[in-house]
């Protein structure tokens, strides 16, 4: 990496000291980036926990109990003494599943007990009154890491991995009471079971078009569709009544279904749940079963080893009871200097943004009045919110019980609390993200931004920075979440979230062509990996694009910037050392792009890149200027 140029590789050039010294750790996929912002978190709130656990002081009762629950957790001699028989005792119901009318009448059972289903049944924002919640069907998730992988074209990436997962399977199997050729059938079973369901389940491309999830029907209709079921028996269980109105997420999947679950295939769905069912259930057993249960995740990432039993309690615990665990950690760690200045920014962005949009080329006048309307309700959430959402007070557990039995009861209260929702309106004041997680996001169905305090640090943000560094850092980011309102989705949705064609038919044809420029900017470009499929990810490259756009044109504006320290910061909020079998995986279920790419190719767009760095039609990273997008 000695002779790298900026002009031919911006992120190697800028990262090539870090990415040699980087070392990924022996139970992760990778290295730098996110992940050594989210370990540092991981390292303080451990020490927090720990120090809260021996000292017996808690802040509140939701860190009580989430210490408690890590206590619990990386107590190995504990979760030996119960062994598999928590998980064992939980898959007994299947037995009762003797006919689809006693699979209907258990359903709820099931799902409460985290036995997969070959339906999920929640409820969610209705996606075109946002104000109100309606129930969705969704089909199983399948065994390989996407349903792509049932494709004939990746049939030689399935064999492989299918054999890695019957390994494991069957060395899990065998810790149960089953006799071997009992235990060789359920594992042949749950195959052929899951074959069917990759068969008929969405993709991750298809699924990232999740406005193509809004497919609301009469229950009727999708009781005719689901005739090996009696829907109105489930429903009227979960419910209390039978809804008007069920959104179907993957009409293919159920229009198929009665050749997937039917009286003939009974059992193979029941061993199908009991093999699944049971290998997830190993991360919260003995110390041995987390070890056995995992290997097959382990062996998708490319990881030698399991994560140690204290940072496997910490997350477990920290994911539960997350949203108290990031207020702490926000009202802690995260000043009200550095939110007041990075408030400053995002309200400088959104404004750039209007002001950019008056004169988009896109746009016509009436388009362009919604655009802004849309970008003055935009809501904002930087840091943590200002108190614990009401269903945190009724997770409470018994800690004498098995790790296993807490974990169940723990997940089966939140989802009967969003089960009890229907009715009532959505909160869009909830945050989808809490204050100790290293992320941001956009959520098309409320129209606001959310940046937890734990990504707002170096290299996305410190006060330590330059205001150059800052914009390509935490500022490019800013820019790409807000861009979100207007990628490939969610320019399907209005100022207050709800599905709606705000457009004119002749700027949306425009829209869709620049849409189809991104895909094709991407598509296709060979990585040792494999090829990127430029229609997956390109609103996550939309928003890469409107994110550059928006704070290059404040640095223009902005005294005494460097495009140096801006350009060279966008680069190094990208740095990571990943295995390979991880980034392999990652082609077919991250909508993101792979780290090299997001640094690379946005700069190419713009005349501020080539003026920077004099870069030449003979360098690697000149993009001829009829190829190169400026949506935003």
């Amino acid at each position: 990496m000695e002779n790298i140029r900026i002009q031919d590789d911006l992120y190697n050039y800028v990262n090539r000291e870090a990415l040699d010294k980087l070392v990924i750790p022996d139970d992760k996929p990778t290295a730098g980036g996110f992940t050594e912002l989210a370990d540092g978190v991981e390292k303080i709130m451990m020490d927090e926990f720990e120090t809260m656990s021996e000292s017996k002081s808690y802040p509140n009762d939701y860190l009580k109990r989430a210490c408690e629950l890590y206590a619990v957790a990386k107590d190995a001699d504990r979760k030996a003494q119960h062994g598999i028989t928590p998980a064992l005792k939980n898959l007994a119901v299947l037995e009762e599943v003797k006919t689809t009318e006693e699979f209907c009448r258990l359903y709820k059972t099931l799902s409460l007990k985290g036995i997969p289903t070959p339906i999920n049944i929640g409820v969610d924002t209705d996606m075109k009154n946002t104000k109100r919640r309606l129930v969705y069907i969704q089909g199983a998730s399948v065994i390989l890491p996407d349903a792509s992988y049932y494709k004939p074209e990746m049939a030689a990436q399935k064999a492989q991995i299918i054999g890695i997962w019957t390994n494991v399977a069957k060395a899990v199997m065998a810790q149960t009471d089953l006799t071997p050729e009992q235990q060789e059938l359920y594992v042949n079973d749950a195959l052929a079971f899951d074959e069917v369901i990759g068969s008929l389940a969405k993709t991750s491309e298809e699924w990232s078009r999740y406005v193509e999830m809004y497919n609301p029907m009469d229950t009727a209709k999708v009781s005719d569709m689901l005739s090996t079921l009696d829907l109105g028996v489930i429903l009227t269980d979960l419910f209390g009544h039978v809804p008007e109105t069920v959104v179907v997420t993957e009409p293919r999947y159920f229009e198929g279904f009665a050749s997937l679950f039917n009286g003939e295939n009974l059992e193979k769905y029941k061993h199908w749940a009991y093999v699944t069912g049971l290998m997830r259930a190993c991360n919260f057993l003995s110390e041995e079963l987390r070890e056995l249960g995992g290997a097959y995740s382990r062996a998708l990432m490319g990881v030698a080893k399991m994560q140690d039993i204290e940072k496997f309690a910490y997350n477990l615990a920290s994911g539960l009871y997350s949203e108290p665990v990031g207020i702490y950690y926000g009202v802690k760690y995260f000043g009200e200097e550095a939110k007041k200045d990075i408030t400053e920014i995002v309200l400088q962005i959104i404004d750039t943004y209007k002001t950019r949009i008056k004169t988009n080329e896109i746009l016509g006048e009436e388009t362009r009045e919604k655009a802004i309307l849309k970008l003055s309700t935009m809501g904002v959430k930087m840091g943590y919110p200002d108190k614990v959402r009401a269903v945190y007070e009724k997770l409470t557990f018994n800690p004498e019980d098995s790790l296993f039995d807490i974990v169940l009861s723990l997940k089966a209260i939140r989802e009967e609390d969003s089960l009890s929702k229907l009715d009532m309106p959505t909160e869009p004041e909830n945050w989808a993200m809490p204050g100790h997680m290293v992320n941001a996001c956009y959520d098309p169905f409320v129209n606001d931004i959310t940046f937890p305090a734990a990504i707002l640090q170096a290299p996305f943000y410190s006060l330590k920075q330059t205001r150059s560094e800052n914009l390509g850092g935490i500022g490019g980011v800013i820019g790409h979440e807000i861009s979100h309102a207007f990628d490939s989705n969610g320019a399907k949705c209005d100022e207050n979230g709800n599905i709606n064609d705000w457009w004119t038919e002749e700027d949306f044809k425009r829209f869709e062509a620049k849409v189809q420029q991104m895909i094709e900017q991407f598509d296709g470009i060979e990585l040792p990996q494999g090829k990127v499929n430029g229609a997956f990810i390109v609103s996550e490259n939309m928003a890469d694009n409107g994110g550059m756009s928006v704070t290059l044109d404040i640095m223009g504006r902005t005294e005494g910037v460097s495009y140096e320290e801006y350009f060279s910061n966008w680069a190094r909020v990208w740095c990571q050392k990943a295995r390979p079998e991880y980034l392999q995986m990652l082609l077919s279920v991250d909508v993101h792009g792979p780290c090299v790419l997001r640094a690379n190719m946005p700069p190419r767009n713009f005349e501020e890149w080539y003026k920077t760095f004099d870069v030449k039609e003979t360098d690697g990273m000149y993009l001829a200027p009829e190829k190169r997008i400026v949506i935003w």
